[in-house]
């Protein structure tokens, strides 16, 4: 429970919010620059859920004696502690305690990004709290020591190659992905993945060339805007994944997206989330994305929601908008979120 007393003064309140992801593009292990092997992964960015934190510092209160609510988000109280280390040092201040509030509605267990998005939502509202702003580097680092490995939402949507493990980029793969439609679904029933429990296999220099190939042909797809080679990508190693995640509709799914003329599938490999992804460019783009839904529907497999790359869906569905004549143009907004109703 939060303290009712307040000390005298005014009281800066830092906020932070912080997006989520929809799983991978490419995940596995690679060859650093210095040829070293490390765990990395190309999330797929996803513009609507996220987490938002308050934080507000209380000087004289005990050093790490953050109170936070909801009460179970240890990950972030952890966050909230490393940053307020950081920050003070920083700003020449002594530590001090303080009263963190997290809120967000990202599912929790789908492999969507929740536990960092807390975490670095968190960690910028204790910057904006001592008048800082953190560099994405910085907000790495912390977010790994807090939650041992995390994903790349600090960098806000740049598709990179990011070494979870250790908080680093290790390639920026461009400016931004190909324009691509995802129709989202859950596997497994929606039923969060434990990745503790997840048998860990070491990889070989066979695994090593397979994953460097695929990182190479997602280098390509990125440079030349190339949808379908990034869906060729996405697929391969999402079929990888299935050898420890093993989904058992993941073999329904990758024949739904050839009978709808999708480029490929997504799947988040500490998670159920999955994806078909479809070329934005294609013809008869509306009529794929419908059909895509019946068949999901017909497999028995949850539609979640369909998002873009790039832009809202809404013409997507309903047309373009006419520039001119009696309909007006649609005031669309990058990455701006899109839900399909009743999904």
């Amino acid at each position: 429970m939060i303290p009712a007393a307040r000390p005298a003064g005014p009281v800066r309140t830092g906020t932070g919010d912080a997006p989520c992801h929809h799983g991978e593009i490419l995940q596995g292990v690679f060859l650093d620059g210095d040829g070293h092997r490390c765990a990395g992964l190309v999330t797929l960015p996803m513009a609507g859920p996220g987490s938002g934190a308050e934080f507000v510092r209380r000087p004289g209160a005990p050093p790490r004696a953050i109170t936070v609510v909801p009460a179970d988000r240890t990950k972030a109280a952890h966050a909230a502690a490393l940053a307020v280390d950081e920050c003070a040092r920083q700003a020449g201040v002594p530590l001090c305690g303080g009263e963190l509030r997290v809120s967000g509605d990202i599912p929790v267990g789908l492999g969507m990004g929740s536990s960092t998005s807390d975490v670095i939502a968190t960690v910028r509202a204790v910057a904006d709290a001592y008048g800082l702003r953190l560099a994405p580097e910085t907000v790495a680092r912390l977010a790994v020591r807090a939650e041992l490995a995390c994903d790349p939402l600090m960098l806000d949507g740049r598709p990179v190659l990011f070494a979870q493990r250790e908080g680093r980029v290790l390639e920026v793969l461009g400016p931004a992905l190909p324009p691509l439609v995802v129709v989202g679904c859950t596997l497994g029933g929606g039923a969060p993945v434990d990745t503790l429990a997840l048998p860990v296999r070491e990889a070989d220099a066979t695994d090593i060339r397979d994953f460097e190939r695929l990182r190479a042909l997602l280098r390509r797809a990125v440079a030349t805007g190339d949808a379908r080679l990034l869906g060729e990508v996405a697929t391969a190693s999402a079929r990888r994944g299935q050898q420890l995640l093993a989904h058992p509709e993941f073999d329904d799914l990758t024949v739904i997206a050839r009978r709808v003329g999708a480029v490929g599938v997504q799947i988040a490999h500490s998670g159920a989330v999955a994806g078909v992804l479809f070329d934005a460019a294609a013809p008869g783009l509306r009529h794929r994305v419908r059909g895509c839904l019946r068949a999901l529907d017909a497999h028995g497999i949850p539609a979640t929601r369909a998002f873009t790359t790039f832009t809202t869906i809404k013409e997507i569905l309903n047309g373009p908008a006419h520039r001119g004549g009696d309909r007006p143009a649609g005031p669309d907004t990058a990455r701006r979120p899109a839900r399909l109703s009743a999904l």
